[in-house]
This record gives C-alpha cells, structure tokens and sequence, in this order.
C-alpha cells in the first residue's frame, strides 16, 4: 500500500504537479500498481479485472508508463499500436485515488498521445474505457464511437473512443 495520504491545498496542486516525474515503468513498479487499481475497485474497476492487469504487466506491456511522486507511483497507462501503426491505443490507466482531480491523469494522457503521435503513420489513437471514465476522454478530445453492455464485467460496459489526429 502506498504509504501516505495526500490531501493537497489549491495552491499545492500546481506545485504537485510539477514534481511528478514521468517514466517507464519497471517490473518492481508492480505491486505499486497493483495497490492503485486495488484502490480504485470497485468504483472504477471489478475485481476479477485484476488477473488481466497482472497478465498484462507480465506479458503485455509494449510501452507502459508511470507517473511517480516523491519516490511512489500514484498513477500509470500504457500505448501499443496496431499492425500497420495507423492507430495508436491507450491501455490500463490509472491513477492513486489520492491525486485524481489535479491534472495529473491528464497529463499522464497527453503524454502517451505525443509519444503515440510521435509516429508519422499514426492518424488516430483509441481507447477501451467504461462508463465510469469516458467522460474524462471526453474532455480531451476523444469522440464516443460505440459501447457494449457488461463487457469487462457485470455492470462495468465497454465506451469505445477516437482521438483523431487534427
């Protein structure tokens, strides 16, 4: 569990955030990881999504970045792209309940959308969400292309989004 609580002032929040550091993730990141979604479920995943997020970790990770305060990691998302590297997408994002609402999750996002449109042929990036989070895409840019009832588990539906290159 990450150690500390951290209940920051208007004034803090800007200061915060420009000592959050931003970098690859490491294989020892993993139980950090794992104790963020753990603090996010229920309200933003079920809990049988954390054998996927562990597979993930283990398996999957093409590129998967962290966003680290004082040493801790308080939040993390990955990119892959498809086959012919025209779309770019947003995986496992999440961010230590704690530091939500600051800026942080955005700027996490902005980054892997640079880095993901760092590559010419990319002309689009998606992301798989839930009804619990598209709003926040929504606010960045990314359209609703479709959903899918109860398809990461039980209550929790798929939002498919676009971020189109402008």
């Amino acid at each position: 569990m990450i150690p500390f609580v951290f209940t920051p002032s208007f004034q803090s929040k800007a200061i915060m955030k420009k000592n959050v550091n931003l970098r690859h993730w490491k294989p020892e990141d993993k139980a950090q990881i794992i104790e963020i979604f753990r603090l996010n479920t229920p309200e933003y995943f079920a809990p049988e999504e954390e054998k996927e997020l562990v597979f993930f970790l283990d398996y999957k990770t093409e590129a998967y970045f962290v966003a680290e305060f004082e040493q801790k990691v308080i939040g993390c998302g990955g990119i892959h792209f498809s086959e012919d590297l025209t779309a770019g997408h947003l995986s496992w994002d999440i961010l230590h309940p704690d530091f939500q609402g600051m800026g942080i999750g955005g700027m996490l996002l902005m980054f892997r959308i640079e880095k993901l449109f760092s590559v010419d042929s990319v002309q689009k990036v998606t992301v798989r969400t839930s009804q619990l989070a598209w709003k926040f895409y929504e606010k960045f840019g990314f359209v609703l292309k479709y959903t899918q009832k109860d398809y990461w588990a039980e209550g929790f539906d798929l939002y498919f989004m676009e971020y189109v290159r402008k």
